[in-house]
C-alpha cells in the first residue's frame, strides 16, 4: 500500500514531508507511517498493526526475508504501548516502475511472487502487491514496505491478486507486444493499469492463453459484468491454499520466461561512434583522470548508455547512476551489473528532455526526478554524447541545459561534440529551413550559457575527435 522513499542522510531538504515531518506517502496505510527523524527516515507501526508485526518478528519471517535479499532490512528503534518504530536501511536512490527497463520490472514482479509464495507458506500473505513497493537496491529488486504483510486465513483468495495483476502482469504483458514504453502507463495510474484497458490493448489471440485468458480477460469480463468490485469478488470467496499456490506458480513460471515480443540483441553502441579506437580510450582516460582526484561519494552518468564511461570509475565510487532513454541500453547494463555483480551501480530510464514528474494525490506521493536528483545530490555528473541531442534534437539553449544541470550537480564533466563533428552535421542537416536559427550552437555560446552556472575548470579536446570535453564546477 505504501511505498517509501529511503534517502541518504542528506544537508538537503527533504521534499515530500508535512510540517510534522511525515512522509507523504504515508497517509494511505493505517498500519502505520514513515517519517522523517532529522534526515533519517524511520517508520513508526499503529498498534492495529501490533498483532501481525510482533508474529512476524518472533516467527523469524522478517529475519529469513532479510538474509535472502528480499526485504530491506530494519532495526526496532523504540517500542511503547502507543507505537513501534523502526528504522530501515537507506537505499541512496528510488526508482519508479515507469522508470524501470524490461528485465527490471520482471524481475521485480518475480521478487514480489517469491515473497508471496513464501509468505503463504509460513501461514501470511502479501495484502499489497503495489509495483511501488520494490526498487532497486546493491545491484538487485528489493521490497521496502515492512508493514505489507498479514495473517493467512485458510481459504481465502489473495487479497492482492488483482494488484498484482495491475501492477506487474498487465504491464508486462502489454509491454511484450507494445513494448517498454507502456510502463509510463503507471505514471497517469498509480494505483495500476485498469484491467479492462489492459484486456482491450492485448491481441485478440491472447485470449487462447491459459495463463493470460484467466488472470486478465477473465477479470476484465468479470468487471463488466458487476458494477462493483466486491461483487466480483464474492465468484472467488473461497480459495484453497493449494488453488493459490497453483495461480502465483503459473503467472510465476510465465513472467520467468516472457520477453519482449521485438526485443533486439543490444549492439555495440559505441562501435556506431565517429570516431576511432584510441580516440574512444583517449576519452575513457580523461574520464577517469578527471574523476578519482575529486574520490566522489556518489556519481550520476546521465544519458550514459550501457555505462561504458561510468564503469571507468565503478572500483573508485561507492555508488553510481546511469539514465538513458532507451530502455535496451538499461537493460543491457543492468545485465552486466548482475553478471559482474556489481552492486553500486543502479541504471533506470530517463527523457532528460521530459524528467519524470512527482505524481500521485496533490502529486507529493511520488516524488518527480528532479527532487530525487536534489536529495541525492551527486558529487559529481557525467553528460558524455548528449548536450548535441539537448540543443539540436530537443531545442533546448544552452543556458536552460546548464540550469538543469546546475540544479543538482556540483562537478559537471559535460563533452561538447563542435560543428565539424560529423553526428552534430547530421542533426543541424534535419533542421532544414531552420538550419541558421541554430547558428548559435559553437563552442564560444557553449561557454557563455554555461559559465552562468559553472566555473571552467578544465577543457581538453579529445584526442582523434571533434569533441571537446569539459570540467566544470558550480558556482
Amino acid at each position: 500500500m505504501l511505498t517509501i522513499q529511503l534517502m541518504l542522510k542528506s544537508r538537503t531538504p527533504i521534499p515530500m514531508t508535512t510540517q510534522n515531518n511525515t512522509h507523504q506517502a504515508s497517509f494511505r496505510d493505517p498500519s502505520g507511517y514513515m517519517f522523517y527523524d532529522g534526515h533519517t527516515l524511520r517508520r513508526a507501526i499503529n498498534p492495529i498493526y501490533f498483532p501481525q508485526y510482533n508474529k512476524l518478528k518472533e516467527s523469524g519471517f522478517f529475519k529469513n526475508l532479510i538474509s535472502n535479499g528480499l526485504l530491506i532490512p530494519h532495526e526496532e528503534t523504540l517500542v511503547s504501548s502507543e507505537e513501534i518504530i523502526i528504522t530501515p536501511e537507506a537505499i541512496p536512490f528510488i526508482t519508479n516502475p515507469y522508470e524501470w527497463s524490461f528485465e527490471q520490472y520482471r524481475h521485480a514482479a518475480l521478487h514480489t511472487l517469491k515473497i508471496q509464495k513464501y509468505a503463504l507458506s509460513k501461514g501470511f500473505i502479501l495484502k499489497d502487491a503495489s509495483a511501488y513497493n520494490v526498487t532497486f537496491h546493491n545491484g538487485k529488486p528489493i521490497f521496502i514496505d515492512t508493514l505489507s504483510f498479514d495473517f493467512y486465513e485458510e481459504g481465502t483468495p489473495w487479497r492482492a491478486y488483482k494488484q498484482f495483476i495491475t501492477h506487474f502482469f498487465g504491464p508486462l504483458v502489454l509491454a511484450k507486444y507494445h513494448g517498454t514504453e507502456i510502463f509510463k502507463m503507471m505514471q497517469t495510474h498509480i494505483d495500476g493499469i485498469p484491467v479492462k484497458l489492459i484486456s482491450s490493448l492485448l491481441p485478440t489471440r491472447t485470449k487462447l492463453s491459459s495463463v493470460i485468458y484467466p488472470n486478465v480477460h477473465l477479470l476484465a469480463k468479470m468487471e463488466n459484468k458487476h458494477s462493483e468490485d466486491y461483487k466480483a469478488e464474492t465468484k472467488i470467496a473461497t480459495l484453497s491454499k493449494k488453488a493459490q499456490e497453483n495461480i502465483l506458480e503459473s503467472l510465476y513460471d510465465y513472467i520467468k520466461n516472457l520477453s519482449l515480443k521485438e526485443a533486439s540483441e543490444w549492439g555495440d553502441y559505441y562501435d556506431k561512434t565517429n570516431y576511432d579506437l584510441a580516440a574512444f580510450e583517449a576519452k575513457k582516460s580523461l574520464v577517469k583522470d578527471w574523476i578519482k582526484p575529486l574520490a566522489p561519494q556518489k556519481l550520476i552518468d546521465v544519458g550514459g548508455n550501457d555505462g561504458t564511461f561510468a564503469r571507468t570509475v565503478i572500483d573508485a565510487v561507492p555508488h553510481i547512476i546511469v539514465t538513458d532513454i532507451d530502455s535496451n541500453a538499461v537493460d543491457h547494463n543492468y545485465k552486466q551489473l548482475q553478471q559482474n555483480k556489481e552492486t553500486n551501480m543502479l541504471p533506470f530510464v530517463c527523457d532528460v528532455l521530459q524528467p519524470a514528474p512527482g505524481i500521485g494525490f496533490n502529486n507529493t506521493e511520488r516524488s518527480s526526478l528532479m527532487e530525487r536528483l536534489t536529495v541525492y545530490a551527486p558529487d559529481v555528473t557525467m553528460a558524455l554524447a548528449l548536450i548535441h541531442h539537448i540543443t539540436l534534437s530537443g531545442n533546448v539553449p544552452f543556458e536552460k541545459s546548464a540550469s538543469f544541470f546546475a540544479s543538482f550537480s556540483k562537478n559537471l564533466i559535460i563533452e561538447f561534440p563542435t560543428r565539424d563533428d560529423s553526428w552534430v552535421q547530421s542533426l543541424l542537416v534535419r533542421k532544414r529551413e531552420f538550419i541558421n536559427h541554430f547558428d548559435f550552437y559553437n563552442e564560444a555560446e557553449f561557454e557563455k550559457g554555461y559559465t552562468q552556472y559553472f566555473d571552467i575548470v578544465k577543457k581538453q579536446t579529445i584526442s582523434g575527435t571533434k569533441r571537446i570535453l569539459y570540467f566544470l564546477k558550480k558556482k
